[in-house]
Formats: C-alpha cells, sequence, structure tokens
C-alpha cells in the first residue's frame, strides 16, 4: 500500500515537473530521454541476452530431467510386468 502512495506521488512530481505553469522542465527531461535512450536500449538487450541464455539452460536442464524420468518409468514398468 505504502508502495502505490509513493508511486502516485512521484508520478504526480514528475507531471508537474513537466508542465510550464510549475517547474517548466519539459525540455531538460526530453534531453534526458534523449540522452539515456541509447544507454537504456543497450542495458535493455544485455539483459534480454542473458535471459534468453538462462532460458536455453532451463528448457535443456527439463529435457535431460524428463529423460530421465522416462527411462526410470520403463524400467520400472519392465519390472512390473515380469512380477
Amino acid at each position: 500500500m505504502v508502495s502505490m502512495i509513493v508511486g502516485v506521488i512521484l508520478i504526480a512530481f514528475t507531471v508537474a515537473a513537466a508542465l510550464p505553469c510549475f517547474l517548466g522542465w519539459g525540455e531538460e527531461i526530453v534531453m534526458f530521454l534523449k540522452g539515456c535512450a541509447p544507454v537504456l536500449s543497450a542495458l535493455i538487450g544485455i539483459l534480454a541476452i542473458f535471459i534468453g541464455v538462462a532460458d536455453i539452460k532451463d528448457k535443456k536442464e527439463a529435457e535431460k530431467e524428463e529423460s530421465a524420468s522416462r527411462k526410470y518409468e520403463e524400467e520400472h514398468k519392465e519390472e512390473k510386468e515380469e512380477k
């Protein structure tokens, strides 16, 4: 609940800062966004690559576990049929 209140306050401050009748920081905000956009997009791209690699590793691990589970079930199925 507190985080929602803080979020609303920060958004209200951002809107007030961009309006010309309050702080009038609109031009500076746009300049900041233009400057940080390439850096931010590079960081997001690196993060996406790391997430993709981790996802591929998880899928390979799941396939190994599933394969081991199938082998285990087949072995025990044959033992049950022999009994």
